[in-house]
């Protein structure tokens, strides 16, 4: 597969949501990206009324390659949650990806200047990821996930 040569962008569909809830498992620590494993995030996701419009899928030549969610925090500032398929992880993928949700939020939302990232704190490769791409670490917290509280990392970038 060309990496971006045929990239849509869209609504994310149901049979899509179902895909990534159902049928995405990550190897290792990564399994923490389990949807299966997180009750709230496995309901949001597969429930069009809970995923409402923030939810987007991202196909290569109609194929799904990732997803991401936004969630405004204020009127100039958005949180972004984000997933490759798990076969492509681990690729040097992770800030092409980056860069195209970013471009594709602030084509659509020019409002927005400050971007938002919450990272499990052991995802070492994201936050490598995320630092490349200009964001910054502005504090940590204690978040429910996956049954359980999880250290994640919060990181902001500005536009």
């Amino acid at each position: 597969m060309k990496w971006f040569e045929n990239i849509k962008i869209e609504m994310l569909s149901q049979n899509n949501a179902e895909t990534i809830a159902n049928d995405w498992h990550y190897d290792g620590i990564y399994s923490f990206y389990d949807m299966v494993k997180d009750p709230e995030d496995f309901e949001e996701i597969i429930s069009s009324s809970l995923r409402g419009n923030r939810y987007f899928q991202v196909v290569n030549d109609d194929e799904l390659i990732g997803y991401f969610c936004i969630e405004e925090l204020s009127a100039k500032r958005v949180e972004i949650g984000l997933g490759l398929r798990p076969d492509l992880t681990g690729q040097g993928l992770g800030l092409s990806f980056l860069k195209m949700v970013e471009s594709f939020i602030l084509k659509r939302q020019k409002k927005y200047q400050t971007f938002v990232l919450s990272v499990a704190s052991f995802n070492e490769r994201a936050i490598k990821v995320y630092l490349k791409a200009g964001y910054v670490k502005v504090g940590t917290e204690m978040l429910a996930s996956n049954n359980s509280e999880h250290e994640f990392i919060i990181l902001e970038k500005t536009y």
